[in-house]
């Protein structure tokens, strides 16, 4: 009885153990959704039917995944099922079915879909199993034999610049295609056509064997249009030309509405700087921020300083389509959203004059609304065309300068003046004794211009007019280092103008302190160590025309209110003062800016010669500076200034004045 019972013991062990060890559909189900989930495509196939393996290969299989999801950009795949909480027991013959829900990122936005799947019971030499029937459904369930799924970004416009007026500084389509058609070409003689590929290398600065290259692609046939460059839509020259009734047929135009262009061309470059294809550097730092290869990016200036609310936001759109390449379903869309245009408070005007001023010279140029702070020109020479790189033309941007500091040379002198009178060191009276062209003091030498020398008593207007540095560098000296540095404080020096445009911060030292009075007094006239760009020059200037209240940059047009950044600088006094002297700089025959007299111009301002030497009694280059204002408007300041200038600041006083006839 004991060996029987053993037995029957035994026996039903081994049935508890093998029906413990039969497959479940559930296990299959549930490896299979993992494995899709983390993109395992070949054991995904593994887990299939032998009849599902005979409608496609594992090669196939996988690729068609890989395919699919790679082209749509898919991410962020999940699934989620139920799975039934008691156990089930299935007959070899049944087909259970798990419904499932999947919900993945993709260029189009969120594809969510509902779906089922189906196993069937299959038996092996070793070991059955549970076996996944699969068709194309189970990739998207709209799908079918035959479908291919497709998608492709939705570009967005990118945002246009438009001045105070509404002008256009940066916009799209301006540009035309100009391509070739071959079977036109064809009407010609060889000589013919090769001079009519000759001429469109010259107008559009390629060459031949670019040409040929373009008419040479696999693609090409005799009816298709092959670019073989661009043009601007502006560009009248070089339309007319190849339009011309000398050359041979077979050129073709085209608009291109995405291709960016500048109205101003090299007026406004480095103000609103250009675009151009994402290189592999800037994608790799940009990769995370949406960016692509083929890409479009703002380089330089505005367009690089607003790049983020220009580009945009893209879109994408994935469809499944059928064998003939119709559209059977949308899976997902996502709009374009169009980049923010930008209104400035730049004036074409005044920007194209000034540029026109300059354009022969190395220098830099600011114009401002002195009572509002509207920044109205910002001009750097010489300059590049930014239509010439989105064309892609050989060009290379010039350095710009507007945005850079320079030594102000005698420009400076009135917050020297303004300072010295808020502190009672200077009175408006007072004359001081100076002799001959030199001063010398504690081995401090300082040299007056020639003008300035015809004068032996020296009160603070006639300082100001004849540009006397003798004047301020012993003023300077008598209001010490250490209040001069804290009331220029008042002014900016060492604060990043609050503007979206950077600029170089403006700076009175290298330093902290002034080690030695020949720095203290070169300062008091805009030498030594002084360093300003022309807008800070400009702002600078702004409390003699607001009684005092140092104004904020506007570059946007939503901003352009008169925004105080300090305020008070200077009394109400001390601005009438000072006022009086600069348009005296204008106005008396004695005065630095008086030549050339224009008719009709009612200016203050005042001039300024830079030096720029690397040690005392050096003999440098000379900066030319002259910052004049409307007296009669109010509503325009104009700062410049002339690298290298021959004649000093009389190269620029010219300059600034033609600038102010001209926008009468």
């Amino acid at each position: 009885m004991k060996w029987w019972r053993f037995i029957f013991i035994s026996l039903g062990l081994f049935l508890l153990t093998a029906c413990s060890e039969q497959p479940k559909p559930e296990d299959t189900f549930r490896s299979y959704m993992e494995s899709w989930e983390s993109g395992e495509y070949a054991e995904m196939y593994e887990l299939l039917s032998e009849n599902s393996k005979e409608l496609i290969s594992e090669e196939a299989f996988v690729d068609r995944y890989t395919t699919i999801y790679k082209g749509i950009e898919m991410q962020d795949l999940v699934f989620t099922y139920d799975l039934p909480e008691e156990e089930q027991e299935y007959e070899k013959g049944d087909s259970p079915s798990f419904e499932y829900q999947a919900s993945m990122e993709s260029l189009g936005g969120t594809i969510e879909f509902s779906h089922a799947a189906s196993l069937v019971y299959e038996e092996g030499e070793e070991k059955d199993r549970w076996a996944m029937k699969w068709n194309s459904s189970m990739i998207f369930p709209q799908m079918e034999e035959g479908d291919v799924v497709k998608a492709w970004p939705l570009e967005p416009h990118r945002g246009e610049i438009f001045d105070i007026n509404g002008e256009p500084l940066a916009v799209n389509g301006g540009i035309q295609e100009v391509g070739l058609v071959p079977g036109w070409m064809e009407e010609h003689s060889e000589e013919e056509r090769e001079l009519l590929k000759t001429r469109i290398a010259d107008i559009l600065d390629t060459s031949v064997e670019e040409i040929d290259n373009q008419l040479n692609q696999s693609w090409v046939t005799a009816n298709s249009f092959v670019p073989v460059g661009a043009v601007a839509k502006n560009d009248e020259e070089s339309i007319e030309a190849l339009k011309s009734d000398e050359l041979p047929r077979g050129i073709k135009f085209k608009k291109d509405d995405d291709a960016r262009s500048y109205p101003l061309g090299m007026a406004a470059a480095h103000l609103i700087g250009y675009v151009d294809e994402i290189n592999a550097e800037e994608l790799e730092d940009l990769k995370d921020e949406g960016y692509a290869a083929g890409d479009t990016l703002g380089k330089t200036g505005l367009e690089s300083v607003f790049e983020e609310q220009l580009r945009g936001e893209e879109g994408g759109k994935v469809v499944i389509r059928n064998e003939n390449g119709e559209t059977k379903e949308e899976l997902a869309e996502t709009s374009a959203v169009d980049g923010e245009d930008l209104h400035l408070t730049i004036s074409s005007e005044v920007q194209k004059k000034i540029y026109e001023q300059m354009k022969e010279e190395s220098g830099s140029a600011s114009a401002i609304n002195p009572e509002t702070g509207e920044v109205k020109a910002l001009v750097s020479s010489p300059s590049y065309d930014p239509n010439d790189l989105v064309l892609g033309r050989e060009e290379k941007p010039t350095l710009n300068k507007f945005n850079r500091t320079y030594s102000p040379g005698s420009t400076f002198k009135p917050i020297t003046a303004a300072i010295g009178l808020e502190q009672g060191v200077i009175t408006p009276e007072e004359e001081l004794s100076i002799t001959g062209r030199t001063y010398e003091q504690n081995g401090y030498k300082v040299t007056r211009v020639p003008g300035a020398a015809e004068d032996e008593q020296v009160n603070l207007k006639d300082a100001i007019v004849r540009s006397d540095n003798i004047y301020f560098a012993r003023k300077i000296l008598e209001i010490g280092g250490e209040t001069f540095l804290e009331e220029t404080d008042k002014f900016g020096f060492g604060e990043k103008l609050d503007m979206a445009y950077p600029i170089e911060t403006s700076q009175i030292l290298n330093g902290d302190t002034f080690n030695r009075d020949a720095l203290l007094g070169d300062t008091g006239f805009g030498q030594g160590e002084v360093q300003m760009s022309s807008l800070h020059l400009a702002l600078t200037y702004t409390p003699f025309v607001t009684g005092g209240d140092l104004l904020k940059p506007s570059l946007l047009a939503e901003e352009k209110e008169a925004q105080v950044w300090h305020e008070n600088v200077m009394s109400e006094e001390t601005v009438s003062i000072i006022r009086e002297g600069l348009k005296a700089v204008v106005d008396n025959p004695a005065g630095t800016a008086h030549e050339p007299v224009v008719e009709g111009l009612n200016l203050a301002g005042k001039t300024g010669t830079a030096e720029l030497k690397q040690s005392q009694g050096e003999e440098g280059k000379e900066n030319g500076w002259f910052i004049a204002w409307d007296t009669e408007t109010n509503d325009l300041m104009i700062s410049m200034m002339i690298e290298g200038a021959e004649a000093g600041s009389h190269s620029a006083v010219p300059k600034v004045k033609h600038v102010f006839r001209e926008l009468q």
